[in-house]
């Protein structure tokens, strides 16, 4: 598969990217764990068939010492034994916050109300803010149809 836009050649993607690069900052020196954003960055990609963020977002966490059983597992997490409660809240936050148009209403507050028994303020901010980053880059890659499988951990800094 070939690229339809080399996101550095336009300056308009550059400057847009450089945003979601430093909100993206904001998010990674929170207090929510690592392990929990990468989760939510690799569940939120397949959900929306971004190869690119699925292999960046693996790669990524097994570099930071996730374990492949886990990795392989997100997919089906819900039948799986390896996620703490808090992470299965975050997948699930995740997975409602990805799919917005199949749900009237948005959220449901259960879904809200479990995430908040795990994570304070803070951290709550920024697996929202995470959820969201990492929807606006999928679609950006797949409109765009950027290719997948050369990743390499620490790639963009």
């Amino acid at each position: 598969m070939e690229a339809r836009m080399d996101f550095f050649e336009s300056q308009v993607m550059a400057k847009v990217m450089k945003h979601l690069a430093a909100a993206g900052k904001a998010v990674a020196d929170s207090t929510l764990p690592l392990a929990t954003q990468e989760l939510v960055r690799l569940r939120a990609s397949q959900i929306n068939g971004c190869a690119f963020c699925v292999d960046m977002h693996t790669k990524e966490a097994a570099h930071a010492g996730e374990t492949s059983t886990r990795l392989n597992l997100v997919a089906t997490w819900r039948e799986a034994t390896v996620f703490t409660e808090a992470e299965r809240a975050a997948l699930e936050l995740a997975e409602q916050g990805t799919r917005i148009a199949d749900a009237a209403g948005g959220v449901p507050d259960e879904v809200w109300a479990n995430a908040a028994k795990h994570f304070d303020g803070e951290q709550l901010a920024a697996l929202v803010c995470v959820i969201a980053l990492i929807n606006a880059y999928n679609r950006g890659n797949v409109i765009t149809r950027q290719p997948a499988g050369d990743y390499q951990p620490g790639q963009f800094g």
